[in-house]
């Protein structure tokens, strides 16, 4: 019996938009490989047929001309996650004995639930021109329905299909539909290049998994297409399950797959190896110089050549914060990527409001914001603070003629971040990195903006900018002991109120931002204890009027890797780094949140937790960054 589409509503939320296939083309097969014109049938709407237990299965007759079968491939959706899935060529359709090759996959090792093409290993003699059944049926405990999709369209060319239910049909039943199969699929019928591999329903709880990348143009690998695939070690570019290749070559706008070891492919590895030996890549262990590296290239994917850095690519996340940039800067100043520490903070200058602020986030050309959402304060902080981070890390020849260059953004920031302290020492509320207003002033950004007063005092005293240095001195000493007075009898809470909770912007008062005052190891610990959820993440906060629910934030959690780091706790910050790592995807790539399950969701990578990571881990091998408030505390 036909399953109706709405049998299989797990699965049809599953079936990922692959580009729409035409009939399958020869050309290029090998000789003994070679099918006549109609093999199969890409066309993958609807359940067609179940293919669960004993009393279902289905076939589909089809010739080759070739002397050879070594794989077929059909579109499978199931709601079952353990089971396994029996493919058998046949001579003769109702009879086991004739099977000239059997394949037996199971499902957990496919993922569980979830749908796709599916590829069955075979390896048999077969005559040319002669009729063959492909035979299909699965077996589970489970009560999910697995099924073989396939079309109610008409498909010139095609031989009849069968459907087995021994309930409905009373034994096999020729059917009009035609489930959808390839025989010695080949070329751009192999599953991830035009159409995915199957893909389970974990991977979806993700948007993107990936990056390529040519210097210019981003592209995001969907999750569908990161099934079974890698990375070419030391690249962006991604070896397929087919073995081909897929990359943005040098100015193109759309990826392309290629054979292995195509030669434009090849020249944009090695360029990006090169680019990863002229700087460092951190870690005090194989898995972190191996997380390191691919943050580095997501980070290096995600900058644009105007020096707007995305925060990931999707349709939401492709701008330019001040925030996650600064960050960025400091990454790649403190790995020695120079040229794009620098091209970030001559973004920052060209953008920066002429009142000394900036925008919440910008289109990535720079020309504005994208809508209305207001502007945050805690930027004042952050840019003037990785301008300062990226000062000390710079090589020494020309850095302060550079530096000469930034000097007016860092002057408008640090006057407007000094103007803004009230007769507390506090700045006033305004929407932090939660991107949320607050009635009250908040640890996020009064941190930073402590953090970013201190760096360019010390940037002012460095160019002989007396007037500047002591008036942001002051600001910075007015704003340290605000902090003292107001935020550290709380615990460093979310606002100086006490009514909004925890928030994991507590670590921004430990190095690499502030020198850590006293208490401060006490109020880490206790925030951590309060903002750890089940699945082992860190929620950004437990606001009693916000829910952030179940889902943690890689880069919140990294905060306290990175702060713990900074305060000599280098076994928490381990741990906590250790949890981060494990919650990379199938290429390696951070994630911005982690669901419930444990699962990689909304976005990967994120370019925020990529920058953590690489500066958490450089710490942990030694090279842990100066603190800007050493200066003043030394004047």
């Amino acid at each position: 019996m036909a399953l109706a589409r709405t049998l299989l509503p797990v699965v049809l939320s599953l079936a990922v938009a692959g580009v729409p296939a035409s009939l399958p083309d020869a050309a290029g097969r090998p000789a003994d490989a070679a099918a006549v014109p109609y093999d199969g049938q890409p066309g993958h709407e609807t359940a067609l047929f179940g293919v669960k237990a004993t009393n279902n299965a289905a076939a589909q007759e089809f010739t080759v001309d070739g002397t050879r079968l070594s794989r077929v491939s059909v579109w499978l959706g199931s709601g079952a996650a353990t089971g396994t899935v029996t493919a058998q060529v046949r001579r003769v359709r109702t009879d086991p004995g004739s099977a000239i090759a059997s394949a037996t996959l199971d499902l957990a090792s496919l993922g569980g639930a979830g749908a796709g093409w599916v590829e069955f290993p075979l390896d048999a003699a077969v005559t040319a021109g002669a009729v063959y059944y492909l035979f299909l049926q699965a077996s589970t405990e489970e009560s999910g329905p697995i099924a073989w999709y396939g079309t109610t369209r008409s498909v010139p060319g095609s031989l009849t299909s069968w459907n087995y239910d021994e309930a409905y049909w009373g034994g096999w039943h020729a059917a009009t539909s035609r489930p959808a199969f390839h025989v010695n699929p080949a070329g751009s019928e192999r599953c991830g290049e035009t159409e995915p591999c199957y893909v389970p329903a974990s991977a979806l709880a993700a948007r993107t998994s990936g990056l390529l990348a040519n210097g210019v143009t981003t592209e995001a690998v969907l999750p569908s297409f990161a099934v079974g695939a890698s990375y070419v070690d030391g690249s962006n570019v991604l070896r397929l399950p087919s073995g081909r290749w897929r990359y943005l070559p040098a100015g193109a706008s759309a990826s392309a797959v290629v054979a292995a070891d195509d030669p434009g492919a090849l020249a944009q590895i090695e360029k990006s190896r090169a680019w990863l030996a002229a700087g460092r890549v951190p870690g005090a262990t194989d898995a972190q110089r191996a997380a390191s590296q691919r943050a580095l290239l997501s980070m290096r994917a995600l900058l644009k050549p105007g020096g707007a850095f995305a925060a990931a690519w999707a349709p939401a996340w492709e701008y330019s914060w001040p925030r996650d940039g600064a960050f960025a800067a400091v990454a790649f100043a403190a790995t020695g990527h120079d040229e794009e520490a620098y091209r970030i903070l001559r973004y920052d200058a060209r953008t920066q409001r002429a009142d000394g602020t900036w925008e919440a986030r910008t289109l990535l050309d720079g020309s504005g914001p994208p809508d209305a959402r207001k502007w945050q304060l805690d930027a004042n902080g952050w840019v003037p603070w990785a301008t300062w981070q990226w000062y000390r890390a710079a090589p020494a020849a020309g850095r302060d003629d550079r530096l000469r260059e930034l000097y007016p953004m860092v002057r408008r920031a640090a006057d407007y971040a000094a103007r803004s302290l009230g007769p507390d020492g506090l700045p006033p509320a305004s929407p932090d990195y939660w991107e949320l207003d607050t009635t009250t002033t908040n640890i996020g950004t009064a941190a930073p903006l402590l953090a970013g007063l201190d760096a360019a005092a010390d940037l002012a005293a460095g160019l002989g900018m007396a007037a500047d240095a002591e008036r942001w001195g002051d600001a910075a000493r007015r704003l340290s002991a605000g902090i003292a007075a107001s935020f550290a009898p709380l615990g460093y809470q979310r606002t100086v109120d006490g009514k909004h909770g925890r928030d994991s912007a507590v670590a921004f008062m430990a190095p690499p931002f502030n020198s850590a005052p006293a208490g401060l190891d006490e109020a880490l610990d206790s925030t951590y204890r309060a903002l750890l959820l089940p699945n082992g993440g860190i929620s950004p906060g437990n606001d009693p009027s916000f829910s952030w629910g179940s889902y943690a934030w890689t880069a919140s959690t990294s905060f306290f890797a990175l702060a713990w780091a900074g305060t000599g706790e280098r076994a928490k910050a381990g741990r906590v780094l250790d949890w981060v790592l494990s919650k990379r995807n199938g290429l390696g790539e951070l994630p911005e949140t982690v669901n419930g399950a444990g699962l990689p969701s909304a976005v990967a990578p994120l370019g925020w937790t990529d920058a953590l990571v690489v500066l958490t881990a450089d710490a942990l091998q030694g090279s842990a960054l100066p603190t800007p408030a050493a200066a003043r505390v030394g004047q």
